[in-house]
């Protein structure tokens, strides 16, 4: 059975009580200094693992990305439920009335993604801490990836993205009702192929999920990038949450983030399998093994 959290802001107060009535001085969680950025090339390599995601996925992910406390309790929803899709699992998303931030929930729809983030929870906090301290240090630290990839012609346009050159590289899905999640080895597509290797086969776009319009109160079809404003909007308003406004940021989501304790879990939980699991990893078609509910 999961444990949900309660709300994230809790935490900070009761602390706050307790050391108060005991006489102790305690800084706020959220009163701390924010963390340092990480030098340029450092950074590159912190973002290589998404940068050439589809803009709309990678807004999802370094939004939820600043709720690293959620990461794994979503992650195992996700798994649980994967064998919904569509309409199905945006009502059960509801139904369930999940406490995680809509950021979070926008993810839910791609096991995958939240198990690569919840495999790393170092590496979560890392680029999370990174996009609440600095926006514009990793738009340009992704950019500076894509900008590598293009020039060394792994990054192209494909059957189901769309990549746009530039001072600025954007991809994009052809359908953005159907999102893909890249497959590729970062030690290879953002540095000089070596002789004789064939860089057309780099990146494998694959894998993908279908979105259509039932997400869009999670932002889907709605996010995008102005990349030289480096702003990044979600649901047509700008992703404002920073490392100072963290504690009291209102998203720009249509849905909501319940405190209350959920209700009974309506739903059968059916773990992916192994081959259900390795197809994302391997850039696989989506085979679904437990049929639709």
């Amino acid at each position: 059975m999961l444990v949900r959290r309660k709300n994230s802001t809790v935490v900070p107060v009761l602390v706050a009580i307790v050391a108060t009535v005991a006489g102790i001085s305690v800084a706020p969680v959220f009163a701390q200094a924010p963390p340092p950025l990480p030098p340029p090339q450092q950074l590159d390599q912190l973002v290589s693992r998404i940068a050439l995601y589809p803009d709309p996925l990678l807004a999802q992910i370094l939004a939820a990305a600043t709720f690293p406390d959620q990461i794994p309790e979503a992650a195992a929803w996700a798994d649980q439920h994967h064998y919904l899709t569509g309409q199905a699992l945006a009502s059960a998303i509801q139904a369930d009335q999940l406490n995680f931030d809509p950021s979070v929930q926008a993810l839910l729809p791609f096991p995958s993604v939240l198990e690569m983030m919840n495999s790393d929870m170092y590496w979560t906090n890392q680029i999370g801490n990174a996009f609440l301290v600095s926006q514009q240090a990793v738009m340009d630290s992704v950019q500076r990836e894509r900008q590598a990839s293009y020039r060394y012609g792994y990054l192209r346009s494909t059957p189901q993205v769309v990549v746009t050159p530039g001072p600025y590289i954007s991809i994009a899905p052809v359908d953005p009702g159907y999102v893909v999640v890249p497959y590729y080895d970062p030690g290879v597509v953002f540095f000089p192929p070596r002789p004789g290797f064939v860089v057309g086969g780099a990146i494998n776009f694959g894998f993908g999920v279908t979105i259509g319009g039932f997400f869009r109160p999670w932002g889907w079809g709605l996010a995008r990038w102005d990349w030289g404003a480096h702003r990044v909007f979600i649901n047509n308003a700008p992703w404002g949450r920073t490392w100072v406004n963290r504690a009291t940021y209102a998203h720009p989501y249509e849905v909501r983030r319940y405190t209350a304790p959920p209700p009974p879990e309506r739903h059968e939980r059916i773990y992916r399998s192994p081959a259900e699991r390795e197809a994302p990893r391997g850039g696989g078609r989506r085979e679904e093994e437990h049929g639709r509910r």
